[in-house]
């Protein structure tokens, strides 16, 4: 037998199981379907995207603004830079507040770079007003 005897007999047997291969096979998805597989993913992304990222920063920034309105003398605030103090004069549609920082000092900054409240501070007792500072002089007294 010739070389290309063999080759043909081995090329037609070989496309005899190709065809039954592919017989088995399922049809490849059309070009329409691969489309709007690819679309819903992005569609899924940008729904996540909003609902996971966009809608928690509106609400943030919806409180901060209410919190700016509800501002009044006397509060005590944390400034952009993180300066901790009382508001001493503050009016109602101006954009600046004036914030006593203790000491004397006194220091004007615009609300919206107010972060907010002052969480941490308890109202009416100082700082070293506690049960044991009180023990520890009763101590040193005695």
């Amino acid at each position: 037998m010739f070389i290309s005897q063999a080759y043909a007999q081995t090329v037609e047997a070989a496309s005899g199981m190709a065809a039954e291969a592919a017989a088995e096979l399922p049809a490849a998805p059309s070009a329409f379907e691969a489309f709007l597989w690819n679309m819903g993913l992005v569609l899924l992304l940008v729904f996540l995207f909003y609902f996971l990222l966009i809608v928690p920063q509106q609400r943030r920034l919806k409180e901060h603004s209410e919190m700016l309105q509800e501002l009044k003398k006397g509060d005590e605030v944390v400034t952009g830079g993180g300066l901790v103090g009382k508001i001493d004069k503050i009016k109602p549609g101006e954009p600046e507040v004036v914030v006593d920082l203790g000491g004397g000092v006194k220091v004007t900054a615009l609300r919206t770079t107010l972060h907010g409240k002052n969480e941490n501070a308890q109202k009416g007792a100082p700082a070293n007003d506690s049960k044991a500072a009180d023990k520890k002089k009763a101590d040193k007294k005695k």
